[in-house]
């Protein structure tokens, strides 16, 4: 595994015969790391690189919208679960094996985002964890990671409380280091069920994320009515703050629970507010539903949550399997609602993430991926290997492997 950023190509490129999801045969021009051509026929000019697609299908690349990098165990010894069912459980848990262990969060994040990368997965939100046990020790390694392979993979940090704020003085502070540190976003947690108070929790959220300029990804697991009023606490502050647009609520499973009057209403909060939210799909808990957040104008964008760590033996770093079970877990067949499972993981996330550039037209940042496949569906479900992986104008992946420079 390469521990340096890849000395890659800076030559321009034009990958030939490919075709868009609607069947259109197109060529695409690159320059600069970006999109300067899509359309059928392009010239070739002198010295530049050309790619034969072989007629595969020409996709976006991939936006992993919530993951937890630094708590991987991708590519170790398997990892025996034996932790027990409460939230509090699985945190203390993997604090203490971390310790014990001696878990490398550089390594492990380096490990698990280029599988990503070699997926086809050029933008990624990943938590962190910040606590008074561990200080800023698995930023400081992830931090690393995306300076490694920053030329190629746009990555934003999340500096995530996973312990809560209010229950270990001193975690306030941390989170503010971590954000002057390089930290992109404040997370939070739970402000009923963990914190203990929402009120408080959420004022001091809010207010460091308003110091530092920082928007929020908030984890809210709470069920049912607690959770609506931890859901209705945040989105009053939201508004009283002028941060439309600069939260994320995920999981938020209380919508998936609550009588449908005042889910919509909630909805209709959250849509007015340009409040986002994310989805892990989970078969086993509550979700929001997708068509009915559609419906009423909502941001909903999907992620793995963690891959392979001591919470879950599931997880991948294939985000057209994650789009697959997006699409089982809201009952989507039809090709057209297969395409809305496959935004979850490309135009919609990048959007509700702020990845600017994105997308397959001139000037877009060029981060492409092409799979043997007629359609956008037949993407998701058949979920080929990746012939080739394009991230800022850079191959980087040829057939599901890490490409040679």
């Amino acid at each position: 595994m390469t521990t340096t950023a890849p000395h890659l190509p800076t030559n321009d490129l034009l990958i030939t015969n490919v075709h868009l999801s609607d069947g259109t045969r197109v060529d695409v021009s690159i320059a600069a790391g970006r999109i300067a051509a899509l359309g059928p026929g392009l010239a070739r000019a002198p010295g530049v690189a050309v790619e034969d697609g072989g007629g595969a299908l020409l996709l976006p690349g991939f936006v992993e919208g919530h993951t937890h990098l630094d708590k991987t165990n991708w590519g170790l010894p398997w990892y025996r679960n034996e932790v027990g069912p409460k939230l509090t459980d699985r945190i203390e848990n993997e604090r203490r094996w971390r310790a014990q262990s001696g878990h490398d969060a550089g390594q492990q994040s380096l490990a698990l985002a280029h599988a990503f990368l070699q997926s086809g997965t050029t933008r990624l939100r990943t938590h962190v964890d910040i606590d008074t046990d561990a200080g800023l020790r698995h930023l400081e390694g992830v931090l690393a990671t995306r300076e490694t392979l920053g030329e190629v993979l746009d990555m934003q940090i999340v500096a995530f409380p996973q312990s809560g704020v209010l229950g270990r003085p001193g975690t306030d502070t941390l989170l503010g280091e971590a954000l002057s540190a390089g930290a992109d976003v404040l997370g939070a947690l739970d402000p009923a069920l963990i914190d203990g108070d929402p009120v408080a929790s959420l004022d001091l959220t809010f207010d460091l994320a308003q110091r530092h300029a920082k928007p929020i990804d908030i984890h809210l697991h709470e069920p049912g009515e607690i959770g609506a009023f931890t859901l209705g606490l945040l989105l009053d502050r939201v508004a009283a703050l002028g941060m439309q647009g600069q939260v994320v609520v995920s999981h938020a499973f209380c919508l998936g629970a609550l009588p449908e009057r005042e889910r919509d209403s909630l909805l209709e909060r959250i849509a007015d507010l340009r409040v986002a939210l994310l989805t892990t799909a989970p078969p086993s808990t509550t979700v929001p539903s997708l068509k009915t957040c559609i419906e009423k104008g909502v941001t909903l964008f999907g992620g793995n949550d963690g891959v392979r760590d001591t919470w879950t033996p599931y997880g991948s770093p294939d985000m057209l399997e994650r789009a697959m079970l997006i699409a089982m877990r809201y009952g989507l067949r039809r090709d057209d609602d297969l395409a809305i499972a496959f935004d979850c993981i490309s135009t919609t996330a990048a959007r509700a993430c702020g990845f600017t550039g994105y997308g397959l037209h001139v000037d877009a940042r060029a981060d492409l991926v092409l799979v043997d496949a007629d359609t956008l569906a037949h993407a998701v479900v058949a979920r080929p290997p990746r012939k080739l992986v394009v991230s800022n104008g850079r191959v980087v992946a040829r057939n599901g492997a890490h490409a040679n420079h």
